[in-house]
């Protein structure tokens, strides 16, 4: 996919700059060509004659150069390549290009360029959870900037946690998945969402184009969404709390890596997500059968609060107020949906998750949920009321898999969602 196209590496001052050098080399054994601006942080990091060396091309690192701005060198940078990728993005380099600033021939060609850019946040840990650099990256998401990353894991200063850039493998994939779908950052989708750093803003998810390209292309994945509503009578119901945007966010970022999603959803006020066929149901049977007939799906993702119980005899006509007498209802069961798919023989997806939304507990109650339903993984959130997750924006939750688990830091739903979406693609597309 990447023979014959033209990457426009911009290497900022992070200390990660090295593992630019070998993204070059991997790109040139793909068949891209690759040219190469360094900042003059870069050039502390790594040295011109490295990068000129590994691209087999010229190196920027000026501005203001007589023999390249004679004839508007950083506009013919900007214009030439297919994709420019900033690798690391610095927390630095990321707060310029939100303010739009043109002080050096990085940001200068950034400004300038009409083509997708794709950028590899790489930052100190407490650098990347400040509410600056979430600001920034919102709005520049809202802009049509894509990104990729950041890892988990230790760092240069000691410290643990989110910041580490993306391995290469992984920075390769994410521009072969924005070349084959071939991604216009000026004309992508927006889902709208509430960022409580910036506001209310349009959160991109960059959609592949109906040629099928992104990482997930060719599979299908299902997920439910929302509450379940089970009649008490014509007019009253049993529910759970549940607002959908988690679900539905989960929906977006799978059909922003290409796959064919078919999304469940019990009563929810959030809009359709882009590219997604989505199927509306009330009660826990319904979604039981609309997931059954969605069937065979590479991946399940079971957000949807489901309600437990349902009642045995629903009233056909609404039930009256009897002089203070109480009303006595009979509860049964609901289907358990995560563990039918986790079980469906055959007909099981290749990757079943789950979400365990306690109170108390969390990590033991989702471990044991885990092993009951017979799901892969399990994603625990506690839902307490003072976390405010249900009808909320922000969610923390850990991923529980049988090898291990993954404590997230609290993020936007959105955010949450990627994230998850991303983690999916590893399993279901292994490394070439």
């Amino acid at each position: 996919m990447l023979d014959g196209k033209r990457i426009l590496l911009i290497i900022s001052g992070g200390i990660a700059a090295y593992k630019s050098l070998e993204l070059i080399r991997r790109l040139r054994e793909r068949g891209a060509s690759v040219r190469c601006v360094l900042t003059r942080g870069a050039q502390e990091m790594v040295t011109p004659l490295a990068a000129a060396a590994l691209s087999e091309d010229k190196v920027y690192t000026e501005l203001f150069s007589l023999t390249d701005e004679a004839e508007m060198g950083h506009i013919q940078l900007s214009r030439d390549a297919d994709l420019l990728v900033v690798a690391p993005a610095t927390a630095d380099i990321l707060a310029r290009m939100t303010a739009g600033m043109a002080d050096d021939l990085a940001t200068t060609v950034l400004l300038a360029t009409d083509k997708p850019v794709l950028v590899a946040p790489a930052m100190n840990v407490r650098m990347w959870e400040h509410a600056a650099t979430r600001a920034n990256l919102a709005m520049l998401k809202a802009r049509g900037v894509l990104t990729v990353g950041p890892n988990e894991g230790p760092m240069a200063c000691n410290e643990f946690g989110f910041g580490r850039m993306s391995e290469v493998p992984e920075i390769v994939a994410a521009i072969d998945s924005v070349l084959a779908g071939r991604l216009d950052a000026d004309t992508a989708p927006t889902l709208p969402v509430t960022d409580p750093a910036v506001g209310q803003i349009a959160r991109v998810f960059s959609m592949p184009d109906q040629s099928g390209g992104g990482v997930l292309a060719g599979r299908r994945a299902l997920v439910t969404s929302g509450p379940t509503h089970e009649a008490i009578d014509p007019v009253r119901y049993i529910a759970n709390r549940s607002s959908g945007k988690q679900g539905h966010a989960v929906a977006a970022a799978l059909a922003a890596l290409g796959a064919d999603v078919v999304l469940v959803s019990g009563p929810t006020e959030e809009p359709d997500p882009p590219g997604v066929s989505v199927t509306r149901v009330q009660s826990a049977r319904e979604m039981l059968a609309a997931c059954e007939a969605a069937l065979p799906v590479d991946v399940a993702v079971c957000a949807a609060a489901v309600a437990d119980w349902r009642v045995s005899d629903a009233a056909a006509e609404k039930l009256k107020k009897q002089d203070g007498r109480g009303v006595s209802l009979t509860l049964v069961e609901n289907p358990d949906i995560l563990g039918t798919l986790a079980s469906a023989g055959e007909r099981r997806p290749q990757l079943v998750i789950g979400f365990a939304a306690e109170t108390e507990d969390l990590l033991e109650n989702a471990r044991a949920k885990r092993r009951r339903k017979g799901c892969d993984w399990i994603l625990a959130n506690d839902v307490s009321p003072e976390r405010g997750v249900f009808g909320g924006d922000d969610n923390t939750v850990t991923l529980i898999r049988a090898d291990g688990e993954e404590a997230w830091p609290t993020a936007g739903k959105a955010q949450v969602a990627a994230r998850l979406a991303e983690a999916i693609g590893t399993v279901l597309v292994p490394p070439a």
